[in-house]
């Protein structure tokens, strides 16, 4: 399976399809997302997400409708 990088606007569109936020891990600056029912998580607007995959160096990578969050190559 083969990860390719998408934009922050396509994993928009998986994640309304798959009931997925952008979300941060409480007391940190790790995002990941989430279906905003984990309590060590906190649900983050899409300006933030963008900002911190941006300020990272973070890309979101996808395979069959599976994101995943790493630094970009």
């Amino acid at each position: 399976m083969v990860m390719e990088p998408i934009t922050v606007g396509k994993a928009k569109d998986i994640a309304g399809r798959k009931g997925l936020k952008p979300g941060r891990v409480k007391g940190t600056n790790g995002i990941q997302f989430t279906k905003g029912g984990n309590s060590r998580l906190e649900v983050i607007d899409w300006t933030e997400f963008e900002s911190t995959l941006s300020s990272k160096g973070l890309q979101i990578y996808e395979s069959g409708g599976w994101m995943k969050i790493m630094a970009k190559k």
